[in-house]
């Protein structure tokens, strides 16, 4: 494994940039991500739902339409729809008609709206999960949400401001390459050695996981 600073380096050089601090990601601070409203969090993570496998400017488009449909992302309200209610929606031409996408939308508003009861609210929890666990809180929303598995769930996080790495493709061919790992990880295993990995940069950088995400990307080609 190479160090941060080899990364860091590299990185520099495949963007042919003096300064690429300005490509970086800024995640908020904890305090910052807690007074998030859960509507709105709730609003971010049903579009990354519905962006997944088509074009994001048509469902950004369509996204006003998404909240008159959806009271506004109110989490307790979604989660008392009925199954006809959500029917009706299927007949709603000014949104993405995606059954499956839709039903999410309600599972995943009851997720939302029970830790809210539990730990004050949902950005509250999502705050005070340890960076140094994240692939932890990926699986934490894969189980008791719905689709939010693959890198659904990291993007969200990184869309709301929660610290997390991501692994496209490029990330995976760079940790491939340092022989953190040989494969696309999937297995909780895998998931830790990467975890593990960038905790150390992160200790080694006093950087953000989402900032040495970023920059290890950066090094693929090099």
């Amino acid at each position: 494994m190479k160090s941060f600073q080899w990364i860091y380096e590299h990185a520099k050089q495949h963007k042919l940039e003096d300064d690429i601090e300005f490509l970086l990601p800024q995640p908020l601070e904890t305090e910052e991500l807690a007074l998030i409203a859960d509507d709105r969090l709730l609003s971010v993570m049903s579009r990354r739902v519905f962006r997944a496998g088509l074009k994001h400017a048509l469902v950004d488009s369509k996204w006003p339409e998404f909240e008159k449909a959806f009271f506004g992302f109110d989490p307790e309200k979604i989660s008392l729809m009925s199954d006809e209610q959500l029917e009706k929606l299927m007949q709603n031409d000014k949104i993405i008609r995606h059954w499956g996408k839709i039903k999410a939308t309600r599972n995943n508003a009851l997720m939302v709206h029970e830790l809210a009861l539990n730990k004050g609210s949902f950005a509250r929890f999502l705050a005070d999960w340890p960076t140094s666990d994240i692939v932890g809180l990926w699986a934490y929303l894969k189980k008791h949400g719905q689709q939010l598995g693959g890198n659904s769930g990291a993007y969200f996080l990184r869309m709301v401001g929660k610290d997390s790495f991501i692994l496209t493709d490029d990330v995976v061919a760079a940790l491939k390459a340092q022989g953190v790992i040989d494969k696309k990880p999937t297995a909780k295993r895998d998931l830790q050695k990467v975890q593990d990995c960038f905790n150390l940069w992160q200790v080694e950088s006093g950087r953000p996981l989402s900032q040495i995400s970023r920059l290890l990307s950066f090094t693929v080609g090099w």
